[in-house]
């Protein structure tokens, strides 16, 4: 009988913490806002505990930070701090991939992330143009959650997941909202034979080569946030998080 309320309390936490989060992405505070408990908790609908809770949690993650006279601000970022997490995500999957190539993958999680591949490719099969956008970002995070799994590594998937939970890290973090901008959508072809190589050179036991190929691909994120910073700034408006970085 213990275990339901337990389930409910972690379920009210979870809604919490992705409430706030999208609060915050979503463009709902500005950089140096101080974040209200009670005002949050009246807009998602949830009591303060664990809204307080969630707060905690973000500034652990390095989205909030603490005011000196109690709570918590939306922080904002310097572009070398977004490039920095960027970067750090293609060093852990750069070497998931390595793990994985010189340990051998478990055959049947190296047949699910194939089909993975294939499913991708099946997005993209017609051209950029007319490929299926919503899924291929579907899809690309799931293979991103398999790959750090390839090499049976629970530290290394562990580290993986935490470092895409930072401010813009995540694979597609600069995807969401993006299918009409033709850089983008190009930019998915490319990440897809970036994938294709990197299985590949997994499955050939190549782990030098697995692991500089995860590296570079993780930097097609890196340039999505040059291309909307400095080519097209027009798009800020479409990628709300990223008026939370400077320059």
């Amino acid at each position: 009988m213990a275990a339901r309320p337990a389930h409910r309390q972690q379920s009210r936490s979870l809604k919490a913490l992705m409430g706030v989060r999208d609060l915050i992405l979503g463009g709902h505070a500005r950089p140096g806002e101080r974040l209200s408990e009670v005002a949050i908790a009246d807009r998602l609908g949830i009591s303060r505990t664990p809204i307080r809770a969630a707060l905690a949690r973000l500034e652990q993650e390095g989205l909030l930070e603490l005011i000196p006279s109690g709570g918590f601000a939306v922080r904002s970022f310097a572009r070398d701090e977004v490039i920095d997490a960027i970067e750090l995500r293609g060093v852990l999957e750069g070497t998931a991939a390595r793990l994985a190539a010189e340990r051998g993958p478990h055959p049947a999680r190296l047949a699910e992330i194939k089909k993975l591949v294939q499913a991708l490719d099946d997005t993209i099969c017609d051209g950029p143009e007319a490929m299926d956008f919503e899924r291929y970002v579907e899809l690309n995070a799931t293979f991103h959650a398999a790959l750090a799994g390839l090499s049976g590594s629970e530290t290394i998937r562990r580290e993986i997941a935490r470092v895409t939970g930072l401010p813009f890290a995540s694979p597609s973090a600069f995807l969401d909202k993006q299918a009409d901008v033709p850089a983008f959508r190009q930019s998915l072809v490319i990440g897809q034979a970036q994938h294709r190589a990197i299985i590949n050179a997994i499955e050939m036991r190549e782990g030098g080569r697995a692991e500089a190929l995860a590296r570079e691909h993780a930097r097609l994120a890196r340039q999505n946030l040059e291309y909307v910073m400095a080519q097209d700034r027009s798009l800020l408006r479409s990628v709300p998080a990223l008026a939370l970085v400077g320059e």
